[in-house]
């Protein structure tokens, strides 16, 4: 009787754990709900008209993704973001790819997306909607999790009919994906609609908004902007590049910095803040990003592809290295965070609104649709 009962326990603890009623520490790392991610594809036309367009792109990046340092998931966490970017309307691509091209599939590297959007350059040609739309879908991978965020934001001013890909079966196709089509008129609002971009967000089940694209945004100048600059700096000193592409990935980040500076001194100051949050991360080529992931291996990192003064050291003068260094980044990174709540303190005080054109019109349409995957903003 007594083998029998016990049997009958084993059976009971099986049924019990099958049915989630008690799990290994193990199992229950699987069932924790994947992290959410907003997906955004940014197809943008860089047809002559368009370079205040990209110019915007290229300036308001930043105010961007550190607005999604304000979001929350349903369990009080922070969404993941990924960007992808294509670019049409350009003569300078293939025709027979109807001049389209994926510039970034979805990727979280703030520098390799500002890298390429510095890239765009305008130039006449076919501004084929529906087509560059329907190429998003077909080449992006846009995941398989249903809580994922996942959002089209096409910009241009030619009218949405042009190209042999209808477009209204392009974005119908999104929509049955759960992919939000928005559109953004670079133009008169009255204009877009007559030339169907509201119809293309109407039936992509998103935001239709028209924007003046050649208007430039009015960066005011602050007490604190030199303060983050100069944190900016000490906060480049932080990074150990290791890998085959450490050394040229660092020489990334100084470029883009300076680029950012080149544009405005408050893009500068943006891009500087988005480098001090948790989005900002750069474990592929980093070492102290890197040694922060769990499944980190301080063996597997060959030595001659370390900074010279790291390379005869000892595997626990190196952690002993980076722990330092990761507690002088998270100090510094503080600091940037505290006065950038100072700055915005100061424009708030002082009446004035950096906001642009093309980032209002995708942060809002963002907001908005995010309620639908119990994502907010604080």
């Amino acid at each position: 009787m007594k083998k029998i009962a016990q049997k009958s326990m084993v059976l009971l603890a099986l049924i019990f754990t099958g049915m989630g009623f008690a799990s290994s520490p193990q199992s229950e790392d699987k069932m924790k709900p994947e992290r959410p991610t907003v997906r955004i594809a940014l197809l943008l036309d860089t047809s002559n008209s368009m370079d205040g367009l990209i110019n915007q792109a290229k300036s308001q990046l930043w105010d961007i993704v550190n607005q999604f340092t304000y979001a929350k998931c349903g369990n009080e966490g922070r969404p993941r973001l990924k960007i992808a970017l294509y670019q049409y309307g350009n003569n300078d691509l293939a025709s027979e790819e109807g001049y389209i091209q994926q510039v970034l599939g979805f990727s979280s590297d703030l520098d390799e997306i500002s890298a390429k959007l510095f890239s765009l350059t305008t130039n006449g040609g076919e501004e084929y909607c529906g087509q560059v739309i329907h190429q998003s879908l077909q080449q992006l991978d846009w995941g398989k999790n249903p809580d994922d965020l996942k959002m089209i934001f096409i910009a241009g001013n030619e009218p949405f009919t042009q190209g042999r890909k209808d477009f209204r079966e392009a974005v119908l196709n999104a929509k049955e994906r759960d992919v939000i089509v928005n559109t953004i008129f670079c133009g008169k609002y009255t204009l877009g609609i007559n030339t169907h971009w509201q119809e293309g967000a109407r039936l992509g089940g998103g935001e239709y908004m028209a924007i003046d694209h050649n208007r430039q945004v009015v960066h005011v100048k602050t007490p604190y902007d030199e303060i983050i600059i100069k944190l900016n700096k000490r906060l480049n000193t932080t990074y150990v590049s290791y890998g085959s592409k450490g050394a040229e990935r660092m020489a990334v980040q100084a470029q883009q910095d300076a680029e950012a500076m080149e544009l405005q001194e408050a893009v500068a100051v943006k891009r500087a803040v988005s480098k001090s949050s948790a989005y900002y991360n750069n474990s592929g080529w980093d070492l102290i990003d890197a040694s922060s992931q769990k499944d980190f291996d301080l063996a597997g990192v060959r030595r001659e592809t370390l900074p010279e003064a790291l390379r005869g050291k000892s595997d626990q003068e190196i952690r002993a290295f980076l722990e330092e260094k990761r507690e002088e980044r998270r100090q510094i990174q503080s600091e940037i965070q505290q006065t950038h709540t100072k700055r915005e303190a100061y424009l708030k005080e002082h009446r004035k609104n950096e906001s642009g054109e093309l980032e209002k019109a995708i942060l809002e349409a963002i907001k908005k649709q995010a309620s639908k995957k119990d994502l907010y903003w604080e």
